[in-house]
């Protein structure tokens, strides 16, 4: 049985999104402005950018998709990095991301003592 490491299934999604990065500059070399008209708005529409900050496994090709059209390719390490997240503990975001975003919810009435984890008890 054939069996594939995080980071293979990194390497080939990263190459896939290369070649449809290729054929749309191919477009563009023959219909200006295709790239920036149609494809890039409607690239990002199925990238659910705005729904969802963080990609979900559906979502990640075509934030690969997006980065591989963009001056710096995207690196498989770091795929490899959101589909063992995305695999192993589903949508939760990253350590790095949890820890940059700001809380939810203002503290409750009783100091938000009750509900804060985040002090050793």
């Amino acid at each position: 049985m054939l069996q594939i490491s995080a980071i293979q299934l990194a390497e080939l999604l990263t190459g896939i999104g290369r070649a449809q990065a290729a054929m749309v500059q191919g477009l563009e070399n023959e219909l200006a402005g295709v790239r920036s008209g149609r494809v890039i708005p409607a690239v990002q529409n199925a990238a659910h950018l705005r729904d969802h900050p963080n990609p979900t496994l559906v979502d990640l090709p075509v934030r690969i998709f997006l980065t591989s059209m963009g001056r710096v390719g995207p690196d498989p390490a770091v795929v490899a990095k959101d589909l063992e997240r995305l695999i192993n503990g589903g949508d939760a975001p990253a350590p790095a991301a949890a820890a940059a975003a700001p809380a939810a919810e203002p503290p409750s009435e009783d100091g938000g003592e009750a509900l804060d984890f985040s002090k050793p008890s």
